[in-house]
């Protein structure tokens, strides 16, 4: 992982530097130069407005936009709901305008926005097609019960089985049913939105910090909801530790009962959003250097990288899934087994973290 992030840094920088001289070229052309940056930060953002372009300027660039319901609520003026393309180009609308992709109030008072963005748009969507697909798999069920999967339900059945067999019930031990519902929805979810991400003039759903966030929130909700004393006796009278050393070892226990969670947010986020970043640097290239002779190196490596985030996408999912088990197996665990459950599960966790 260190080394993928020092790989991007190295990669990032290109385009940054390349940057420069473009930007004076231009103040001397008084032509606007391609801004890497800025291209990259509008792909991986979210926004008001779902946008599909092909690289490149303005001028030269196909553009196609579909407007989003704008919903904000001001304390003086009530609620307004109306279309993003009423805000396009810098424009302003019953007194709002977006600023950097912020709703703000032209008068600079509070402005709540509850709008309809991109991310929130891609969310409903996987929302639909998770159902489409669970919904027909579950009906699969239905018709062929006892006997061969068939169709849709025989790609998903390894799939759900393996999630049951290798993440719950050998991290959770025998309560594992009650947790299966939670495992499969957070596997299936992060990876549908993993894939969906890929396609072109996708949302950035789950290299979102805020989708990871809620996600992580939800592990540790779980978690400590299902806890047992065993697992609080673990954290304020950790065993073998001598008593004079419990004033150090609580506050301790307790910082990692949220460093897990901001793990499993912050993983998901950097390797999802690396991946992006990484493939719209690749293709950036062709038009900072405005070399025939760059484009076939460029694009190689970019879909190299596009493959590779295939494997991410599963292997991200399948991760967050694991640690998210093995968490609610720490908290669920008996007397008798913590201690052989603690001594291998960091050692676990550590191996897949990496």
């Amino acid at each position: 992982m260190k080394r993928l992030l020092i790989a991007l840094f190295c990669i990032l920088s290109l385009p940054v530097f390349a940057n420069e001289p473009a930007a004076t070229q231009a103040e001397a052309t008084d032509k606007e130069a391609f801004s890497p940056g800025e291209m990259i930060l509008h792909h991986i953002g979210d926004a008001h407005e779902w946008h599909f372009a092909t690289l490149g300027d303005e001028e030269h660039g196909t553009h196609f936009t579909i407007p989003l319901p704008v919903i904000a609520y001001q304390p003086a003026k009530g609620l307004s709901v109306f279309s993003s393309s009423n805000l396009a180009e810098g424009k302003s609308y019953n007194g709002l305008k977006l600023e950097h992709e912020h709703l703000v109030a032209e008068d600079g008072s509070k402005v709540y926005d509850f709008s309809i963005t991109k991310n929130v748009a891609s969310l409903m969507l996987s929302g639909i097609i998770l159902l489409l697909v669970f919904t027909a798999v579950a009906r699969g069920y239905r018709k062929n019960h006892g006997g061969a999967p068939r169709g849709v339900q025989s790609f998903f059945e390894p799939i759900v089985v393996f999630i049951r067999d290798e993440v719950a019930k050998k991290s959770i031990g025998p309560k594992y049913e009650r947790y299966m519902p939670y495992l499969l929805t957070i596997f299936f979810f992060i990876w549908f939105n993993n894939l969906l991400g890929l396609m072109p003039g996708a949302a950035n759903l789950t290299g979102n910090i805020a989708v990871t966030m809620t996600l992580a929130l939800l592990t540790l909700i779980i978690t400590l909801a299902s806890s047992n004393k065993n697992y609080w006796a673990h954290i304020f009278a950790t065993p073998g530790v001598p008593k004079p050393l419990l004033p150090i070892m609580i506050p301790v226990e307790l910082i990692g009962v949220v460093v897990k969670p901001f793990s499993l947010m912050i993983r998901l986020f950097a390797n999802i959003t690396a991946g992006h970043i990484v493939i719209l640097s690749f293709i950036s290239l062709i038009f900072i250097f405005k070399s025939i002779f760059i484009s076939p190196v460029t694009l190689a490596f970019g879909l190299f990288i596009n493959l590779l985030e295939l494997l991410v996408a599963i292997l991200q999912a399948y991760i967050f899934t694991l640690l998210t088990a093995m968490y609610i197996g720490g908290a669920v665990e008996e007397h008798h087994d913590a201690d052989y459950q603690m001594g291998g599960g960091d050692g676990a966790e550590q191996a897949h973290a990496h």
